[in-house]
């Protein structure tokens, strides 16, 4: 079986917001797979909660043989590697580092750790921006919508600019 290819989002907004993603790209590439694509850097306003600090968000691509449990397990340990606290279920906050599993190549899982595609990618303008940028055609496995109808589509008036 050929490798998998998997998307991811990083974000930060707190301290050295770069640096952190930064490092958790390199602990990615070292612990998980080849990255073949990467987003721009973008600063976008936090979403779900009200926050004085903009993110910086990223998307890159990874090639893995390793399955999305197992990926999921490596990034929840490069967080915690990075400074972050625990992840809440209850409510979104500011964080040093936030690694989100958004595919897994077109696969559907719902189970009660992780829910791949995630769930929120198509109301998210800081998620949906930089992926438009790297994968315009991927079609949303379950939507059935390519990424950048999706952002055509998006309701969310969050600012989310590229910087680079």
């Amino acid at each position: 079986m050929g490798k998998s290819k998997i998307y991811l989002l990083f974000g930060s907004n707190i301290g050295d917001k770069k640096k952190h993603i930064d490092n958790a790209q390199n602990f990615v590439k070292n612990e998980i797979g080849e990255i073949v694509a990467e987003s721009s850097l973008y600063l976008t306003e936090a979403w779900g909660f009200d926050s004085d600090s903009m993110f910086l968000n990223k998307i890159i691509v990874v090639e893995s043989n390793l399955n999305a449990f197992e990926i999921l397990e490596i990034t929840q340990k490069i967080e915690l590697k990075l400074g972050r606290a625990n992840k809440t279920t209850d409510k979104y906050q500011s964080r040093i580092i936030d690694i989100d599993i958004l595919f897994y190549d077109d696969e559907i899982i719902e189970a009660s750790k992780l829910t791949i595609p995630h769930p929120q990618i198509q109301n998210r303008r800081f998620t949906l921006q930089p992926l438009a940028e790297i994968a315009p055609d991927f079609i949303h496995p379950k939507l059935r919508k390519s990424i950048s109808q999706l952002l055509a589509d998006c309701k969310d008036e969050k600012k989310s600019s590229r910087l680079q």
